[in-house]
C-alpha cells in the first residue's frame, strides 16, 4: 500500500504545480522526502528485522538477542552511531554488517561464507539486511560517535582515506572524484563532499536508506558496492576490510553529525 501512495505522490509532484520548474532540482528532491518523511518504506524493512532480531535461526535454532555490537550484548540503542570499532573477540575494526555476519555465525551457526557469496536483496543476505534497518532506526537522532584510538582503528581509518583517493578503472575515477568537492551533483542527486564534516555527516548519517530508484532498502555495504560499479572497477567483496576501512574514514569526518537513518534517497 505505501509504495501505490509513495508513486503517487512523485507523479503529483512530476504534473502539478508551475513552482516546479522554479525550484532546482535538488529542491524538489527534498520537498519530496519532506512529504514522506512520516512514511518512509524503510519501516517496513525495520519491522521484519525486529522480528528477525528476536526470531530463533540457522543450525543453532538460537536468536541474535545476545549479539555484542560494541555497547555489550544485546544491546542495540546507540550502537550503530559508534560503528565500525575494533571488536576485541574478532580482533578486527568491523561494521554494523560484519559484525552482525560474526553473530550470526556465532551465535546462529550460520556460515559468514552464506551471507558473503549471497546476493544483495536475497535469501540471508537479505535477511541481515532488514536486521541493519532495525538496528539504525535505533540510533535515529543521536551524533556519530566512532571511535579511532585502538592501533587498529587508526590503522583502517588511513587505509580508508587511503582508498578514497585511490584512482583506479577505466574511467580513473575515485571516490573523491564525485565526493571531495563542494556543489557536485549528479542527475538530481546532490553529491556530498565527503571531505569536510558537514558533508560528511549528511552523506554517513543517511545511509543505509530506501532507495526509490531501485524500491529497496540499501545497507552501505550495498551503497559502496554500486560506487564501484559505477567507477567500472572490480566489486569488492562483501564485508571486506577495504570497504570497512572506507566507512571508517566517512564516519570519522562525519563525528558529531545527526544520524538521519534509515534515510530515503532517489
Amino acid at each position: 500500500m505505501k509504495r501505490y501512495v509513495f508513486a503517487g505522490l512523485l507523479a503529483s509532484l512530476i504534473v502539478t504545480t508551475p513552482i516546479v520548474y522554479a525550484q532546482s532540482a535538488s529542491d524538489q528532491l527534498a520537498e519530496y522526502r519532506r512529504m514522506l518523511a512520516d512514511g518512509n518504506p524503510a519501516e517496513l524493512y525495520e519491522a521484519e528485522g525486529e522480528e528477525l532480531w528476536s526470531k530463533p535461526a540457522g543450525p543453532k535454532k538460537a536468536s541474535l538477542e545476545k549479539c555484542d555490537l560494541g555497547l555489550g550484548a544485546g544491546v542495540i540503542k546507540g550502537a550503530s552511531a559508534q560503528l565500525p570499532r575494533y571488536f576485541k573477540d574478532t580482533n578486527r575494526v568491523q561494521d554494523l554488517e560484519s559484525r552482525l555476519m560474526t553473530c550470526m555465525s556465532t551465535i546462529q551457526g550460520i556460515p559468514e561464507a552464506e551471507v558473503v557469496n549471497g546476493s544483495f536483496g536475497k535469501g540471508i543476505r537479505k535477511n541481515l539486511e532488514a536486521i541493519v534497518a532495525y538496528v539504525v532506526t535505533q540510533s535515529k537522532g543521536m551524533k556519530v560517535n566512532v571511535p579511532a584510538s585502538h592501533p587498529k582503528e587508526k590503522e583502517m581509518l588511513a587505509l580508508g582515506e587511503k582508498i578514497f583517493y585511490l584512482q583506479g578503472g577505466p574511467m580513473d575515477f575515485s571516490c573523491a572524484s564525485c565526493h571531495a568537492v563542494d556543489n557536485k551533483r549528479i542527475r538530481m542527486q546532490d553529491l556530498p563532499n565527503l571531505t569536510k564534516a558537514k558533508g560528511a555527516a549528511d552523506g554517513w548519517g543517511s545511509w543505509p536508506a530506501y532507495r526509490v530508484s531501485s524500491g529497496t532498502f540499501w545497507t552501505m555495504q550495498r551503497r559502496l558496492n554500486d560506487c564501484y560499479r559505477q567507477q567500472r572497477m572490480p566489486f569488492p567483496i562483501y564485508g571486506s576490510d577495504a570497504t570497512i576501512a572506507l566507512s571508517v574514514f566517512m564516519a570519522n569526518t562525519a563525528n558529531g553529525g545527526t544520524i538521519q537513518t534509515p534515510g530515503l534517497k532517489r
